[in-house]
């Protein structure tokens, strides 16, 4: 079923056309029967009549709908009769578009939240796509996910006219303005349910970075009721588009600009980044239409003062401590009058890049590494990030320090002084991880304590939530999350009101996520909301500081004892661990030197005092035990020890406490029986 477009762009659609079109409609089984199938018959009748020039007469459509249904018949070759389900990239390719737009997201993502909580209960799902259409955020109530996939509002769908035909984000991107495309106004008639209100948000530049779109599901007919949304996303590009612009020149003057003195430091309405020199090097989209007629050509690289009656050196005039009504000037060559307050440079000596970079790297976060370059380009990402209420997903294998890292990320935030709650998601039990994450309302099941509990989400409300193994939560507590994310707030079990509460959440794995999306292990909707910032740390046998790493852990451990001499390892030693592959990483090695420190002789490691297997070679092979075959020689204190070790899976410090000993005696009797940690 095909429309046919002849060589004069005229049209043939015959009733056996309409006929096949009904009965496609009909297999549909959908369940509003005829008059869906009326409707949409009448539809496509109606795009075709408007493609072909014949009329356009009694439309109740606006020009710029009718000018988009002649788009994407003449120029996209979209056939309306076609009923084309939505599209949603895979997840590779979605990050592909995601990592284009990775600082300008971690900007978009509070305007998208603050856009949502002020729709939240009414249905509306918001998207943020990027410039080719592509969603690459989105909230939406997690109560109608399945529909919201269908119907394509959703992460990785693609509105682009090209392909989705007239509708919202496309025909945004198309004309550069804001519209609502209302229920018919759709080229599809799958969408014709949908009402699609949708505003563009432009770079410094003034090039189109993105697309703020607030749609929903059904609405009622007249395209009116969605005035005051369509004023709403307009005011949330704005925000995103200035906020985006003040973080990207926060290093130059930055002119912000009104029409009104009352507004202008709430709520500017144009903004300018001017160098040193008082060249432009940035404008946000209502400053290029204020000046572009009064520029010589492109506003980039003109003087501030061929476009304002101001110089360089007047700019400190226009600082904040200025009353605002005496910070009045005029348009170069207009009468257009605007206020004027000046924004110092966050850094006006700072020169070099590195030296810029590395200002702002808190010290926690440098702590983390000793020169490992693989390592220093995520923390200097990271630092960017510290105070950013995203989530951040941290990967790595297992005993890679991604609980240091989220660590070192708190202690860097204004969040330091509110608590730091790590959840290992793998060991608590799944019928307790419920009531453990989100607590308990008093009675609310046999055992309860009478007056509640809080969960660990709320003990962690003005600080950080750690999530480590986050891929093990059961998939049945995972809704329950997203919840947290979206709606900040937390429902306990057997409660009827949910409570606020205020959490940045740092979730870690070892495992693929988006392998687990695939298998339907694990929501991909919360994989994304997950994955604000992603950072995936290197295992120890790649890192280019490991002699910093050992030298560490010696001195930590030297730190614990009450030794008077530091400990320290002799080079022969040394160069065994430099060797070494380290699969267990950051954790193999600090109980490494925990075991060394424990056994050697005056403060000082020699190979003698090092693990068996890290001495003899054989035991690094993959077929080799990770003990000792034989401890029979050793009889059954030996057996006993290692079923100890074994029952609190090689948790020294559990070990010790289950035998009421030290772990500097615990250590001991493992190297007097021969027994060695695993790898």
């Amino acid at each position: 079923m095909y429309l046919h477009v002849n060589k004069n762009n005229s049209f043939t659609f015959g009733t056996g056309q309409v006929q096949k079109i009904m009965i496609s409609l009909a297999d549909q089984h959908n369940p509003h029967g005829v008059v869906v199938l009326a409707e949409k018959k009448k539809h496509i009748e109606t795009v075709v009549q408007v493609a072909e020039a014949k009329t356009s007469a009694g439309l109740r459509h606006d020009q710029i709908i009718r000018d988009s249904w002649m788009r994407c018949v003449h120029d996209h070759k979209l056939d309306p009769t076609r009923m084309q389900e939505a599209i949603i990239l895979p997840n590779n390719r979605v990050r592909e578009h995601k990592d284009q737009l990775e600082d300008f997201l971690h900007i978009a993502r509070h305007g998208v939240e603050e856009l949502y909580h002020q729709v939240a209960g009414l249905g509306y799902a918001i998207l943020l796509t990027d410039s080719h259409g592509v969603t690459v955020d989105f909230i939406g109530d997690i109560q109608l996910d399945a529909s919201l996939r269908k119907a394509g509002l959703y992460l990785g769908s693609n509105w682009h006219e090209t392909v989705a035909g007239t509708c919202g984000v496309g025909t945004c991107i198309t004309t550069g303005e804001a519209l609502t495309v209302h229920l018919d106004d759709h080229f599809d008639a799958t969408h014709i349910p949908l009402t699609c209100t949708a505003a563009p948000v432009y770079d410094p530049a003034g090039q189109l970075k993105a697309v703020l779109d607030i749609s929903l599901l059904t609405s009622p007919s007249d395209k009116t009721s969605q005035h005051l949304a369509l004023q709403l996303v307009k005011m949330y590009a704005h925000k995103i588009e200035n906020a985006y612009f003040l973080h990207r020149y926060r290093d130059q003057w930055i002119l912000r600009m009104s029409n009104a003195p009352e507004f202008l430091e709430v709520s500017p309405q144009y903004l300018l980044a001017v160098n040193a020199s008082g060249k432009v090097v940035g404008y946000n989209h209502l400053a290029k239409k204020l000046l572009q007629h009064h520029a010589r050509g492109d506003l980039m690289g003109q003087s501030i003062s061929d476009l304002i009656e101001l110089t360089m050196d007047e700019l400190p005039n226009y600082l904040s401590a200025r009353p605002v009504d005496k910070r009045a000037l005029k348009i170069h060559n207009s009468r257009q009058l605007v206020f004027l307050s000046v924004m110092w440079p966050a850094r006006i000596s700072m020169t070099g890049t590195q030296q810029a970079a590395g200002a702002e790297i808190p010290a926690e976060l440098k702590a983390l590494t000793g020169g490992d370059a693989q390592l220093e380009k995520q923390i200097r990402r990271a630092a960017r990030l510290v105070n950013s209420p995203i989530s951040i997903l941290i990967t790595g294998e297992t005993g890679s320090g991604k609980e240091y890292f989220a660590k070192a990320l708190h202690q860097s935030s204004e969040r330091r002084d509110g608590p730091f709650i790590a959840v290992n998601c793998a060991a608590i039990p799944d019928t307790l991880i419920e009531s453990e994450l989100f607590g308990y309302a008093p009675g609310s099941f046999s055992g309860a304590a009478t007056k509640g509990r809080k969960g660990l989400i709320q003990e962690a409300d003005g600080g950080t939530l750690f999530l480590d193994e986050i891929g093990d939560m059961p998939k049945s507590l995972q809704t329950r999350l997203l919840r947290v994310l979206s709606e900040k707030e937390v429902v306990p079990v057997g409660a009827q009101r949910p409570v606020p509460v205020n959490v940045r959440v740092i979730a870690a794995t070892h495992c693929n996520l988006e392998s687990r999306v695939r298998e339907g292990l694990f929501r991909d909707d919360l994989f994304y909301r997950l994955n604000g910032a992603h950072f995936t740390l290197p295992p120890v046998r790649e890192r280019q500081d490991l002699g910093w790493l050992i030298d560490r852990a010696i001195a930590k451990q030297s730190a614990k004892s009450a030794q008077e001499h530091p400990l320290s390892i002799d080079a022969e030693s040394k160069a065994l661990l430099l060797r070494h592959r380290w699969p267990g990483n950051l954790r193999e090695l600090s109980n490494v030197i925990d075991f060394s420190a424990a056994v050697c002789a005056d403060q000082l490691i020699t190979v003698g005092d090092l693990p068996e297997y890290l001495v003899n070679p054989d035991l690094n092979d993959p077929n080799s035990p990770l003990i000792p075959r034989d401890l029979s020689r050793h009889g059954k204190p030996a057996r006993e020890l290692l079923g100890v070790l074994e029952a609190c899976q090689w948790n020294v410090t559990a070990a010790a406490q289950n035998l009421n000993i030290s772990r500097m005696t615990l250590y001991r009797r493992m190297k007097q029986h021969g027994i060695t940690p695993p790898r």
